[in-house]
């Protein structure tokens, strides 16, 4: 018997690409199930498997940083609890510092929907009913009509696992001018704000024209993340999207002094902010 669970959860996470370096990025999960009929005239109950899917993603991809162990771009070492690495990309290079719980070690060579799925359905076959004979487990994206970027960040003040310094998502971004959609004022922005890192000026320790250097500790444990200067948009504030709102509100109002500017930005998917200026 085969049974689907559609729109299981959506996870927000970031992952180490070989050309775009450190991407933000949001997935929609559903799974499909396997299996023959029990006493009850069920493969399995439906809210145990989806508890421990939710839980198990929310626990080891949400609001982490994925890596592929078996990239040759990645140089990766374990210090105790604390993972440090560095990534190549293209002619850039970036490294983390980071507690374990905050980074998915993935055994692939690349991140993709299809590898991740084959390493979580790895990791998850033991903490399924017995009943089941297979899972699959698809990962998609949203579909955007308009405009959207990429984008991670880490917000130190948070009290749970978005203090993570490299975690993000995928979302998108929409403008109105003088209550009128602005799309070329969406495209602008979300050019951007491609593959961008959105740092706080706060968490910056060491800085030049080639990199920036962030770092903080929180309840968590210590983080440290190296960047291309050009994979890097500052602001003066923490990174909340209430405040990445605020901030492009602030932005397009000095560009468009005389006219109504709001701005709808999206944390992932179907959550966000909204400011008017």
């Amino acid at each position: 018997m085969h049974l689907f669970v559609d729109n299981l959860t959506n996870v927000d996470f970031s992952y180490l690409h070989p050309q775009r370096g450190l991407l933000g990025e949001t997935w929609l999960a559903s799974t499909q199930l396997e299996g023959s009929l029990d006493q009850q005239g069920m493969v399995c109950d439906f809210g145990v498997v989806k508890k421990t899917l939710r839980n198990w993603l929310d626990d080891e991809i949400d609001h982490r940083l994925a890596v592929p162990v078996n990239s040759p771009n990645l140089e990766l070492r374990e210090n105790g609890d604390q993972i440090e690495l560095s990534w190549q990309f293209g002619d850039q290079t970036l490294t983390c510092s980071s507690p374990r719980q905050a980074i998915a070690l993935v055994d692939a060579e690349e991140i993709t929907p299809e590898s991740v799925s084959e390493w979580s359905k790895a990791q998850l076959r033991s903490l399924l009913p017995d009943s089941l004979e297979s899972l699959a487990l698809d990962f998609q994206h949203e579909t955007i009509a308009g405009d959207f970027y990429h984008y991670s960040h880490g917000l130190k003040k948070h009290d749970g696992n978005c203090q993570r310094i490299a975690h993000g998502h995928r979302s998108q971004i929409r403008i109105w001018r003088n209550d009128q959609p602005a799309q070329d004022l969406e495209a602008q922005w979300a050019q951007r704000f491609n593959d961008i890192y959105i740092g706080t000026r706060e968490d910056i320790i060491e800085q030049d024209s080639l990199r920036i250097r962030f770092a903080y500790s929180t309840s968590q444990g210590a983080f440290e993340l190296i960047m291309p200067e050009a994979c890097c948009y500052l602001i003066d504030t923490d990174t909340t999207v209430e405040l990445i709102a605020d901030h492009l509100a602030d932005q397009l109002k000095q560009q468009h002094p005389d006219d109504k500017i709001t701005v709808k930005a999206y944390e992932g998917m179907g959550k966000g902010a909204v400011v008017s200026r």
